[in-house]
C-alpha cells in the first residue's frame, strides 16, 4: 500500500488532514495549533512531499523523520505532524479491521470518564452554566474559570485582594452549587504570577479542586514545580506542549500530577504514548487535552483506552467558533459521523477499524474555514493580559 494524496482540510475553527492510499484506505486526522491553522496546514503540504509514493505502515519511522529532518520544531509544525500521525494510525487500524487502541496493546478499559466546559463572563453565569451541565449527567465538570472569561475588549485591573477575594469566592459558590457529586476542573489560565498562584491556590483548597490547571504560563518547569511544591491541590499543566521532551523536563521536576498532552499537537498518538509512559514513571495521571472536534476526541479516547494512567478526558461543551460560551452539545459534533454519546458522565471507547469517526459530507459547506485573529486583552496599563 502507497500513500497517493496528503490533504490539508479546514473546516470551521479546525483543521484536519486527508492521507488517501492506492488501496482506497484513507485516513484522518487534526491538527491541534487552532491559533496558527494556516501556518499548521503549510507544514502539513510540505510534509505531503515526503509522503506520497511512501507506505504508510511505519509509523513510527515517519514520526521521527518529520521531527528531526530539518531540526525546526513548533506549535505549528508539530500540530501538523500530529494531524499525520493520527491520519496514519487510522489507516493502519482500517487496513487491519481493529480500532486504533487494539494496535497499542489496549484495551485498558470500555469506557473514558470526560468533564465538560463551563464559561462565565459572570460568577452567576458561570454557575448556572456548571448546575446545567450536572444536570445534564456530567460527574465532572472544568474549564471553570474563578478569574471568569470576561470580554477581550474590556481593559483589564484590579487590585490584588478584591482579586483574589473575588476569585476564590467563585470557586465557594461554584461547589456549593455542583456539590459533592461533581468534581470541579479549575482552569486558572495562565493568570497568575508564580507567587500570586502560591497565593492564591491555598484560599481555594478547601473545596476540593479535582485539579488547578495551569496557574502560570507553562513555559518554565522549574516555576510552575515550585508552585506544585508550595500546594497541596493537584496542578494540570502540559496542553501548550508540542514536544515530549517538554513534558520530560516537567516530570524531572515533579512539576504536575496531571499531564495535559494534547494528541493534536504533541506528535499525535505516536508522541502522547511516549509521554503516557514517561509520566507513569513519575507516577503523574494522563487527563488529553482537546478543545477541538470529534475527530481529535477519537484520537484521544484510543490513547485513553491503551494506558493505564488515564484519569478523565475533556469533553468540549462550547467554543463554537471560538467563543467561550457553554452549550450542551458536543463541540463540531455536526462536522463528523460517529461522535461518541457522553451517558452518565463517560463516553465508550470506540470499536470500530481504524478511530471511528469520519468528516460529514458537507461539512465543508456549512462551515467556512475561519481563524483566529491576533489580539489579546488589554490591561489598562496598556499592556496585555493572559486570559
Amino acid at each position: 500500500m502507497k500513500i497517493t494524496a496528503v490533504t490539508p482540510v479546514s473546516i470551521g475553527q479546525f483543521l484536519f488532514v486527508k492521507v488517501e492510499t492506492d488501496a482506497g484506505i484513507i485516513g484522518l486526522g487534526e491538527s491541534g495549533t487552532w491559533g496558527h491553522l494556516a501556518a499548521s496546514r503549510a507544514a502539513i503540504e510540505t510534509f505531503a512531499g515526503h509522503l506520497v509514493g511512501e507506505d504508510p505502515g511505519p509509523v513510527e519511522r515517519h514520526w521521527n523523520l518529520m521531527h528531526r529532518f530539518s531540526h525546526f520544531q513548533g506549535g505549528a509544525i508539530n500540530g501538523a505532524i500530529a494531524a499525520i500521525d493520527i491520519a496514519l494510525w487510522d489507516i493502519k487500524g482500517k487496513a487491519l479491521g481493529v480500532p486504533v487502541h487494539s494496535l497499542l496493546g489496549g484495551p485498558c478499559r470500555s469506557h473514558a470518564r470526560v468533564y465538560g466546559h463551563a464559561y462565565g463572563k459572570t460568577t452567576d453565569e458561570l454557575v448556572e452554566n456548571c448546575v446545567a451541565l450536572k444536570e445534564a449527567g456530567f460527574n465532572a465538570v472544568g474549564h471553570i474559570n474563578p478569574f471568569l472569561d470576561e470580554r477581550e475588549e474590556e481593559p483589564f485591573f484590579a487590585p490584588h485582594v478584591s482579586h483574589m477575594s473575588r476569585a476564590a469566592d467563585t470557586v465557594r459558590r461554584v461547589r456549593e452549587a455542583l456539590g459533592p457529586e461533581v468534581d470541579m476542573l479549575l482552569e486558572l489560565h495562565r493568570r497568575l504570577t508564580p507567587a500570586e498562584a502560591i497565593d492564591f491556590i491555598p484560599r481555594i483548597e478547601r473545596y476540593l479542586p479535582y485539579w488547578c490547571e495551569d496557574p502560570i504560563r507553562p513555559e518554565n518547569p522549574d516555576a510552575m514545580a515550585e508552585v506544585a511544591r508550595r500546594v497541596h491541590a493537584p496542578i494540570a499543566t502540559g496542553e501548550r506542549y508540542a514536544s515530549l521532551h517538554d513534558f520530560r523536563a516537567l516530570f524531572a521536576r515533579d512539576g504536575a500530577g496531571f499531564a495535559r498532552v494534547d494528541v493534536a499537537l504533541c506528535g499525535g498518538i505516536t508522541g502522547a504514548r511516549k509521554v503516557a509512559a514517561m509520566a507513569e514513571a513519575h507516577h503523574v495521571m494522563v487527563a488529553p487535552h482537546n478543545p477541538l472536534s470529534p475527530l481529535g476526541l477519537a484520537a484521544c479516547l484510543h490513547l485513553a483506552a491503551a494506558i493505564p494512567n488515564f484519569a478523565i478526558q475533556e469533553y468540549t461543551t462550547g467554543f463554537e467558533a471560538l467563543k467561550m460560551e457553554t452549550s450542551l452539545a458536543l463541540l463540531g459534533s455536526d462536522v463528523v459521523t460517529g461522535v461518541p454519546p457522553m451517558v452518565k458522565g463517560f463516553v465508550a471507547i470506540p470499536d470500530v477499524p481504524g478511530l471511528g469517526v469520519e468528516i460529514a459530507p458537507d461539512a465543508a459547506a456549512r462551515r467556512p474555514p475561519i481563524q483566529r485573529p491576533v489580539t489579546m486583552r488589554p490591561h489598562r496599563d496598556g499592556f496585555v493580559v493572559d486570559q
